[in-house]
């Protein structure tokens, strides 16, 4: 008999399909409707400490007193931490699947306030949704470290699983995927897609760009979580960024993924589409004679294919010299 069963971050979850933090899963009747679809689990949409920050600055300017403004700074914050909480202990009440928050900061004790807050309300996982981009003249390991130090003080007070969930712009993707296990780190989500800008030439003026990803983003995904399951053994990955088929959640995982984070798929084609992928997936199984997602899971990683240089090689001339 075939079960679509599989483990995530110390989670059993009863198939590989995750709702991603996205806009769909910040209130209890999305939460709901997206898990009578048929998830496996469920990504709240993220807390943001500057969303807070900027909301709270925005109202201060309306007073001259600094007492005041930091009444105002407090009760907001408080506000939405509050309307967080409750969102997480009305999901854990009403859903069955695997309920995971989502925090993004960039101050290093606001991560900690934030997971162990969290961590008191119940939810079952937390994804740190690191959106850092290091803009600098010089590189250096500035990125890495951030996510370094982040773990290494969420894992001091935390017990929950901790996913993190990654930016394509690291320098050395499996070294850090490494040093993130060795930290305790439960699982990473492969990538992060950071905010799309454009530039209107008319206008001469910077505008959002393409909100959803396209299919062909995928490719990225599906090459470094290969090339990160090979390496970085018994840590478990969820592909992120470019699903847009069933097929892709099939790749994911015999690229080596556990689990694979649904976004623009579903608001592009709706929550119906979860049960036609769960269906398909099973049905691909049936056909190669696959009962359980374990079976094939990394089997076409780096580590377990003849020539794993084919996800390495980068130079489009040797495979499309033909097409002029």
């Amino acid at each position: 008999m075939i079960s679509l069963e599989t483990n995530f971050a110390g989670l059993r979850l009863k198939n590989p399909l995750i709702a991603a933090s996205s806009g769909l899963t910040n209130s209890l009747k999305k939460i709901k409707e997206i898990e009578e679809a048929g998830v496996g689990a469920i990504v709240l949409k993220s807390l943001f400490e500057e969303q807070i920050e900027n909301h709270s600055q925005k109202l201060s300017f309306t007073s001259d007193y600094p007492e005041a403004a930091d009444y105002i700074n407090a009760y907001i914050e408080m506000n939405h931490m509050d309307k967080y909480l409750n969102l997480i202990s009305s999901a854990k009440a009403e859903c069955k699947v695997p309920i995971i928050a989502s925090i993004n900061c960039y101050k290093a004790s606001r991560w900690v306030d934030f997971a162990k807050t969290i961590q008191d309300a119940g939810a079952d996982g937390i994804e740190l949704n690191l959106y850092v981009l290091d803009s600098r003249e010089y590189g250096d390991t500035f990125l890495e470290n951030t996510y370094v130090n982040i773990l290494k003080e969420i894992k001091k007070v935390i017990h929950i699983p901790v996913v993190i969930k990654m930016a394509k712009n690291i320098s050395n993707l499996p070294g850090l995927v490494g040093k993130l296990k060795s930290l305790g780190g439960n699982g990473v989500v492969l990538f992060n897609r950071f905010y799309q800008l454009d530039i209107d030439i008319k206008t001469m003026e910077i505008v959002p760009g393409e909100v959803f990803s396209k299919p062909s983003d995928f490719s990225d995904t599906l090459r470094w979580t290969a090339i990160t399951s090979g390496r970085v053994h018994n840590f478990d990955i969820a592909c992120s960024t470019g699903v847009h088929s069933w097929e892709d959640v099939v790749k994911g995982i015999l690229a080596g993924a556990g689990a694979v984070q649904l976004c623009s798929v579903l608001y592009e084609q709706g929550t119906g589409i979860v049960p036609s992928m769960l269906t398909c997936i099973e049905e691909w199984m049936d056909q190669n004679n696959y009962e359980r997602i374990e079976e094939f899971k990394g089997k076409l990683n780096y580590a377990n294919i003849d020539n794993p240089s084919l996800y390495e090689r980068v130079q489009f001339m040797k495979y499309f010299s033909n097409y002029k």
